[in-house]
């Protein structure tokens, strides 16, 4: 990926936050820090909706006029314009990863999954949580942002699906029904006749006439995987037949839309429990 296309700041200390942003992924910037020990915020607060958790040592987490110890473990919240601190206890190491998510996006989603009819954005009354589901959910989320070797696709339909758990989980509401059994065979149709090209979520939303929460949702309840692994098992289906005609490795590999011969050969061998030069063999 072009240093444009991804802006990365990697600390050379722990004692540094480290930032990604993704052009692709405008609505969502993740913040971390491994050692913040020396840190200090003054009473602060962000334009968009930030989730962050805690993965070491212990803060002070102040929110509004709410003051609470948080450790690892906890995951802190806080609403577009929320005035908050977080600041670590005494000496210890305290390490963070902090989500910052564009509030028009969210509240996007909110009204795909039914939770307002109208365009305001719905806050959150809790800012603080110490479910385990949660916690690993965004980790799992900041993992795949971070991964040089995840696809556009791959990262916002993990932002997707994180962050409709959040919703549901945070503000539990029934999700209005819908039958998308043809909508679903287009997106899958569509993934298919584009599997070799970088595709974005959006692309198969606007084929199959749904959500992107909804897509990933149903999806993946009438195929048994998300369209991500969907359209990666298309690659590899496509490599196997390139393959079979006697094709170069390297060549297979971009034509089949993965980053270049490495990628290929660690899906393929997850996929197929082989790698590409004995299957071609």
């Amino acid at each position: 990926m072009s240093e444009a296309k991804q802006q990365a700041v990697f600390a050379r200390s722990g004692t540094q936050p480290r930032f990604w942003r993704d052009e692709t992924l405008p609505f969502l910037e993740a913040r971390s820090i491994e050692d913040g020990r020396e840190l200090c915020y003054a009473k602060h607060s962000h334009e968009t909706f930030s989730i962050g958790a805690v993965t070491g040592g212990r803060s002070v987490y102040v929110n509004r006029s709410v003051q609470e110890w948080v450790g690892a473990g906890a995951v802190v919240m806080m609403n577009p314009d929320d005035v908050h601190a977080c600041n670590p206890v005494a000496d210890e190491r305290w390490s963070y990863r902090m989500l910052h998510v564009d509030v028009a996006w969210l509240t996007g989603l909110q009204h795909d999954l039914g939770f307002s009819d109208n365009h305001t954005f719905r806050a959150f009354s809790q800012t603080m949580s110490t479910a385990p589901a949660l916690f690993d959910g965004l980790n799992r989320l900041y993992a795949i942002l971070v991964d040089d070797n995840a696809d556009p696709m791959c990262k916002e339909s993990a932002a997707v699906t994180f962050f409709s758990e959040v919703q549901q989980n945070l503000n539990p509401a029934p999700l209005p029904g819908h039958d998308a059994s043809r909508q679903l065979t287009r997106a899958a149709e569509f993934i298919a006749e584009n599997c070799t090209r970088a595709l974005k979520l959006d692309e198969v939303c606007k084929a199959a006439d749904l959500s992107a929460s909804h897509l990933i949702r149903a999806f993946k309840q009438r195929y048994g995987m998300t369209p991500h692994a969907y359209l990666i098992n298309r690659r590899i289906q496509y490599s196997r037949a390139q393959l079979r005609r006697g094709r170069l490795i390297a060549e297979v590999a971009l034509d089949a839309g993965f980053a270049d011969q490495a990628h290929l050969q660690r899906t393929f061998k997850r996929l197929v429990a082989a790698t590409p030069g004995q299957y071609r063999r």
